[in-house]
Formats: structure tokens, C-alpha cells, sequence
């Protein structure tokens, strides 16, 4: 991969990072600053920041995680095109989906997540979940933020 803007002589190396957080509304202020600490200077960290700051907040309203000594965990798993973000959280009665948001100010965090993901999903059961999101990000633009 060679370009006027990019030689090769910064490896783009895939890597992944998790942390756990307490579940309790603070701790979602806790996961968006892991987020951007971690992506720093990468194209897609703003996206990310926002998407974590959805699932976080589902994580400690709507699931076990919000009981006392819960828990839920972001994780990050970089590769030079694209960023893949979980949550995972420790489980509930309802199946995150999709839903039509009303006019007040919550339902919107899925919807977010669906508009500035270039994919995501669900995957586990009433006892733990992970609500994951993918972003594809431009492996030179990638590679010049991590030779920052």
C-alpha cells in the first residue's frame, strides 16, 4: 500500500483492548473517555465515542449490569480498515432491537448506532449479551493517525 500521502514505514498492526466498567450512569462517561483515549487520533474516533455512549447507556438502563456489582466491558478490536466496538453487558428479559423512536427523548440509541455503523448486531442471551458495531475506516487515513 503506497500513496503520495502514505510510504508503509508505519506498520498498521490489528490489536484489541478491553476494559470493565461498574455498571451505574457514571461509568458511561468512564467507557466514551476509554474510547478516546485509546483510538486518539484515528478517523473514525468520534463515531466510535458516540456509538459506545449508546450501548454504555443501554448496558446500565436496560440490563442486569445495573444491579448492585454489575458490570459491563468495552471492547475494541483494531485492524488498519476498519474498528470493531462491543458491549458487553450481563444479560435481561428483552433483546436489544431497533424500534421506532417516539417524540420524547429516549429510543434513539440503537437507531444512532444503526446510522453511523457500517454494520452491527447482537449476539448472547438473557444472561450476558455483547451489542457490537462496526466502522470501516480508510487504512491510510488509519495509518497516519497511528504513526501520530
Amino acid at each position: 500500500m503506497s500513496s503520495p500521502l502514505y510510504d508503509g514505514a508505519c506498520p498498521m498492526p490489528a490489536w484489541r483492548l478491553s476494559r470493565h466498567f461498574l455498571g451505574r450512569p457514571a461509568s458511561v462517561t468512564e467507557a466514551r473517555r476509554f474510547i478516546t483515549t485509546t483510538l486518539g487520533t484515528w478517523p473514525v474516533v468520534e463515531s466510535a465515542e458516540l456509538i459506545v455512549s449508546e450501548l454504555a447507556t443501554n448496558a446500565v438502563r436496560h440490563t442486569a449490569s445495573a444491579r448492585f456489582g454489575g458490570k459491563f466491558t468495552v471492547s475494541i478490536q483494531a485492524e488498519p480498515d476498519q474498528v470493531w466496538l462491543g458491549v458487553v453487558d450481563e444479560g435481561g428479559p428483552e433483546v436489544p432491537r431497533l424500534v421506532r423512536p417516539n417524540d420524547d427523548e429516549g429510543g434513539r440509541g440503537l437507531l444512532l448506532v444503526a446510522n453511523l455503523a457500517d454494520n452491527w448486531g447482537v449476539y448472547g442471551n438473557h444472561t450476558g449479551r455483547t451489542v457490537w458495531a462496526l466502522l470501516k475506516v480508510d487504512p491510510i487515513a488509519a495509518a497516519q493517525a497511528a504513526c501520530r
